[in-house]
């Protein structure tokens, strides 16, 4: 005779969307995990066709508010691609200092309120920032930094509207971005205070071999382009991805799957993965903190994700008081580009990990074909197998810890199911 036990998490507010957790346990063994998103899809690839191509970085920025740079970006590469658009340097650069913006709100956001107070079993970041107010104003302070960033160069902070096929609709000027100067230097230390006191927290111990997936590129830290290296596979083309992964729809779950489309095999996306591969092109402040934690790779701890969030927010208020103490306006703003039949694809490194886009455009300047694959579908099918994996080492625990412990390991992926905070319900069935 089987036995049904429901655990509903009422208040999980620091998961982005509604999600279910369901479990099948047969005696001492764990035999299906199953996460199931049940929030109604939104349909954003149906959306976009008939679009004219200038209407797309918008319209996908509209998918996250916590990182909407990166869809908007990655869409901007994948129709440059189709049109042949090459972009010069300083439009580069300034592209890759607005990634710093997004990285950071979005990197500090999560540790201070999403991640961090699991690490003192606190309920929320008002109850950490009770216990520890330095930090978190640290840590506040350090996101407002970022977003304000991201208005200068965006336009706005959520939903930037400054972004454009080709470049940006306007530079700033010089005397825009050094304002932001002082304001980033004291943040870069404040980051790596914050780092030191992270990684010298405990952490809960779990991590099972996977492969980490991420760009990786021969002179920099990955933003917006590189190989798409593993630390199992050989590195491809962007332009291969659609031949070496495939999206899968399960009965369970409104979101699709990634996995390798030949294996079935999952992989691993994000801060993890990035630090587990590029770690040699992090900046020299970022670097030297490293060394000085003895951070060692590859970090397989899933808890120890925080850390390389850490690293990575060091990273990127280095990047961007290095871009800006060097920066030269884009003269145009923007590269001119004709319409043309075209295919593109392009795939940069959302906070989270990799999103991919391609797009089939017309000689009338619209969208006829999507694809977008964000981060959190390829990390889904990873997570299920490690929360199988650790649930089965949580068994002798009472229900509800084994539930508390898994919205923890949950949280450490930062998924970004819908990109709104509502609750996960554990359904725990034992035969």
């Amino acid at each position: 005779m089987s036995e049904t036990r429901k655990i509903t998490v009422s208040a999980l507010t620091r998961v982005e969307g509604e999600g279910a957790l369901n479990v099948c346990v047969e005696g001492e063994r764990v035999v299906d995990v199953k996460l199931t998103i049940y929030e109604p899809p939104r349909f954003f690839e149906a959306l976009l066709r008939g679009r004219a191509i200038e209407e797309v970085p918008d319209i996908t920025a509209r998918i996250c508010g916590i990182c909407p740079v990166a869809y908007q970006m990655t869409s901007v590469h994948a129709l440059e691609n189709a049109l042949g658009v090459q972009i010069t340097p300083a439009i580069r650069q300034l592209r890759r200092l607005l990634y710093c913006g997004e990285w950071i709100e979005s990197h500090v956001l999560h540790i201070y309120m999403l991640n961090a107070p699991d690490l003192f079993d606190c309920h929320s970041g008002i109850e950490l920032a009770a216990r520890f107010p330095t930090e978190v104003n640290r840590g506040l302070r350090m996101k407002k930094i970022g977003n304000r960033l991201l208005e200068v160069l965006g336009g706005r902070a959520i939903h930037p509207v400054n972004v454009r096929v080709g470049g940006f609709y306007r530079a700033p000027t010089r005397d825009e971005l050094n304002l932001l100067l002082p304001d980033l230097r004291w943040a870069l230390q404040a980051s790596i205070e914050s780092t030191r006191w992270i990684a010298g927290l405990e952490f809960p111990e779990y991590g099972q071999e996977c492969e980490f997936i991420a760009l990786q590129h021969p002179d920099e830290y990955p933003f917006n382009e590189g190989m798409i290296a593993s630390t199992m596979n050989s590195p491809l083309v962007v332009g291969d991805y659609e031949s070496h992964f495939a999206e899968q729809h399960v009965k369970h779950s409104t979101a699709l799957q990634s996995v390798h489309r030949d294996t079935c095999e999952t992989y691993l996306l994000g801060p993890m993965a990035r630090f587990n591969l590029n770690r040699d092109q992090l900046y020299p402040a970022a670097k030297q903190l490293v060394n000085e934690l003895g951070i060692k790779i590859p970090l397989v701890n899933r808890f120890h994700a925080i850390i390389a969030r850490c690293v990575e927010v060091v990273h990127a208020f280095e990047e961007a008081i290095e871009k800006i103490e060097n920066y030269v306006p884009p003269s145009p703003a923007y590269i001119q580009y004709a319409y043309r039949d075209g295919y593109g694809v392009a795939a940069t490194e959302a906070p989270r990990g990799m999103i991919f886009h391609s797009y089939e455009i017309t000689a009338k300047g619209e969208v006829s074909k999507a694809n977008i694959v964000p981060p959190t579908s390829q990390n889904q099918r990873q997570i299920e197998s490690d929360l199988k994996d650790y649930i089965q080492r949580l068994l002798p625990n009472k229900d509800e810890v084994i539930a508390a412990n898994c919205e923890k390991l949950i949280r450490t992926y930062d998924p970004c199911i819908s990109c709104s905070t509502h609750f996960l319900k554990l359904t725990m069935q034992r035969l």
